[in-house]
């Protein structure tokens, strides 16, 4: 299909605002919430339950790497799928669900962080929605470089008060039960104890959901098939590590039950350390809410144009403004959907329904790797062969595990 100029988006991105990006999708809101969930199930050991998630991710993580590197779309999982089953309308109904599954995140985040917003400036909440996502679609319209600048500031912020929290919970007494534990080697072989970093560890994995939006962002992209692969990689890692750490310095500093106990789990580690209200993790929590609102509507407006490349239904959505080189049409609809979502929809349940697509997923483009790989093994990045055989049964466990979990 032969391409007009205004048809091309600006490969304007490299490496390190890439690798912020996946950053900033994963360390969103989710951290300040389950880190209580998970040392609920896995005590004091909550931290390798983490790394253990990161580990879980992994493979799925490298599928998408690989994939990348083959195709490197806008359309990511769309084109993914499409080829490794061999299906134009198969992936044109993945890309729709992925793109709805961004939007209805990002209508979810969008009304919580007006609510931290509103309590902050005293604005009403309908019209810090409408200020904030007027906002963001406007920096989403103006370029690329310039939104994933801003994503960049927002990740800094985001763990830089990250770092804070690790701090107030290594400069502080430990809690009773983080000296009563066992060591390592000796809590490892207790009964149930396995049990429980296992469970924890597929609480954890959905704190790692987002990896999985840096392959649509291929054609803004320097160098795609080096640079994605490497994004995905070192975004995981470096996720992984910031979130053990948190967990870390929370099991070292508040009780287990106070933990398992809060919807705010991050503001008692501060609180025990530092005294106070935590109240800048709350300001915190409305950049978190900013990143992932910005990166959804980037993410689902380049899904929606590399869509528009494979049915004639979508076609007026191929778009890129000659100026600005961006989807300005995709990012627009985008934007307008999530402000419908975050008024008018059940987004809480709603917000569910978008970890299951999301995993289904995830279980699809592993068994489209698998099959593309038997055609066509070679690659400009590679992985084994197990690794998305790995995946594939890693994500059916979480997919199991998430749809029990919502009846």
């Amino acid at each position: 299909m032969s391409q007009s100029s205004s048809e091309h988006l600006k490969r304007r991105i490299g490496l390190g605002l890439l690798t912020a990006y996946g950053i900033g999708v994963m360390v969103g809101a989710g951290i300040y919430v389950l880190v209580g969930a998970v040392a609920g199930e896995a005590g004091v050991l909550a931290p390798l339950a983490f790394l253990l998630a990161g580990v879980i991710a992994a493979p799925t993580a490298l599928s998408y790497a690989e994939f990348s590197s083959r195709l490197p779309e806008a359309a990511g999982e769309a084109a993914y799928v499409g080829q490794g089953f061999n299906s134009k309308n198969f992936a044109v109904f993945v890309g729709l669900a992925v793109v709805l599954a961004g939007t209805v995140s990002a209508g979810a985040v969008l009304r919580g962080g007006a609510g931290y917003f509103a309590a902050a400036t005293g604005l009403g909440s309908e019209i810090a929605i409408v200020a904030m996502g007027l906002a963001l679609i406007l920096v989403a319209i103006v370029g690329v470089l310039e939104s994933f600048a801003l994503v960049a500031v927002f990740t800094l912020i985001e763990v830089l008060g990250l770092a804070l929290v690790v701090w107030a919970g290594f400069s502080t007494s430990a809690s009773p039960d983080w000296l009563a534990a066992p060591l390592l080697t000796e809590a490892l072989v207790t009964p149930g104890v396995a049990t429980g970093i296992a469970f924890g560890a597929v609480l954890a994995f959905f704190a790692f959901i987002g990896f999985e939006d840096i392959v649509n962002m291929a054609e803004e992209v320097r160098d795609p098939t080096r640079v994605l692969p490497k994004a995905i990689v070192l975004s995981l890692a470096v996720t992984s590590v910031i979130y053990a750490l948190v967990c870390w310095a929370a099991v070292r500093t508040v009780s287990l039950e106070a933990l398992a106990g809060s919807q705010s789990p991050l503001a008692l580690v501060w609180q025990q350390s530092q005294g106070g209200n935590a109240r800048f993790l709350s300001a915190i929590a409305v950049f978190a809410a900013l990143n992932g609102v910005l990166a959804q509507i980037v993410m689902a407006s380049r899904v929606l144009y590399g869509l528009g490349g494979r049915t004639t239904g979508l076609a007026a959505f191929r778009h890129a403004h000659p100026r600005f080189g961006t989807p300005v049409r995709a990012t627009v609809m985008i934007g307008v959907a999530v402000l419908v979502a975050a008024y008018w929809l059940p987004v809480a349940r709603l917000a569910e329904a978008t970890s299951t697509t999301l995993l289904s997923v995830f279980v699809l483009v592993n068994l489209a790797l698998i099959l593309q790989k038997r055609r066509q093994p070679e690659a400009p990045f590679q992985v084994p062969m197990a690794v998305p055989v790995v995946g594939l049964l890693l994500s059916l466990l979480a997919l199991a595990t998430a749809i029990g979990g919502w009846m």
